[in-house]
């Protein structure tokens, strides 16, 4: 003969919550550790990023940031390139970008200045860069820019390692 368990409905919800506070408890430290290794940043037609600063986790081993561009105008009008470098820099890399040329994605391929860097895109285009985050010193004031011509002085934002 067959015994049958009867529970009380307290007891059922109690059997619901052991198992969803485990797991609720085994997923909490994962998200908690989680490091955001990548950003993505947006730029239009009205010459700024979106955000205008990247906030690097010391703790990564490599960075990646994504350029997005939702402008409208013609590449030959507005592209724009997302270029990394020190603050201390930004004027010299700035120039010899703008007089690289749009071949070269307005970046000197020998600037050492230069830590990393996108390739130039137009309205509707993606591109990203990965660097390694070691190449970065925590206290370093850094900068980004756009170099396509005449862009440097008004598309700037700010990278700190934390």
């Amino acid at each position: 003969m067959k015994k049958h368990f009867y529970l009380s409905a307290r007891k059922r919800g109690l059997l619901w919550a052991v198992p969803i506070t485990a797991l609720l408890l085994s997923t909490a430290p994962a998200a908690a550790s989680a490091l955001e290794c990548s950003v993505t940043l947006q730029t239009d037609d009205a010459l700024r990023f979106a955000p205008s600063y990247i906030n690097v986790p010391a703790a990564c081993k490599d960075f990646t940031v994504t350029l997005t561009h939702t402008g409208h105008l013609p590449p030959l009008a507005m592209s724009h390139n997302w270029v990394l470098t020190k603050k201390s820099d930004l004027d010299g890399v700035a120039r010899t970008g703008m007089l690289a040329g749009a071949d070269a994605h307005h970046v000197d391929q020998n600037d050492k200045r230069v830590i990393a860097h996108t390739k130039l895109i137009g309205a509707g285009e993606t591109t990203s860069v990965t660097f390694a985050v070691a190449q970065l010193k925590a206290g370093e004031q850094y900068v980004f820019l756009c170099t396509f011509a005449g862009h440097s002085p008004i598309m700037r934002g700010t990278l700190s390692v934390q």
